[in-house]
């Protein structure tokens, strides 16, 4: 898995075209998956949350024109069979996680599978973090 962490997104063209050189392939040909997981404990994080989904949020994520963009919320993962989730996560280009609070995201990931999960993506894959979302896991095997 390749990385792109970042403290406030794909806010430029040398970053953009940073992940386009990571991705190997124009954004408009990738698939992605969006995290807003660490948005949630703040105040008002569910709108906050909706504004990153929906391309108006800081960073630049889920707006760059990818070829289709699905929401992975790791707080529900715990409750759903991983057959229903973890293909998409292998088959996706890209991982875009939102900033927001780094302890509730670090916990998420570990409680939701996707920390061991990671490691074993494709190399081509892409992580993607912005602020919180870049601060890697203390697992150097990512």
């Amino acid at each position: 898995m390749r990385l792109l962490l970042t403290s406030a997104g794909v806010g430029n063209d040398s970053i953009e075209d940073a992940l386009v050189e990571l991705l190997g392939k124009p954004i408009a040909e990738a698939n992605a998956l969006l995290i807003p997981t660490a948005l949630h404990p703040f105040r008002g994080g569910p709108y906050m949350a909706r504004r990153a989904i929906a391309g108006q949020g800081p960073g630049r994520l889920a707006e760059l024109g990818w070829k289709s963009l699905g929401v992975l919320e790791l707080s529900v993962l715990p409750s759903i069979d991983e057959d229903a989730w973890v293909p998409t996560v292998r088959e996706a280009d890209a991982l875009l996680v939102c900033g927001g609070d780094p302890l509730f995201l670090a916990d998420w990931m570990r409680r939701s599978g996707l920390s061991d999960l990671l490691p074993t993506l494709r190399s081509e894959a892409v992580y993607v973090g912005v602020s919180a979302g870049s601060i890697r896991s203390r697992d150097r095997r990512m």
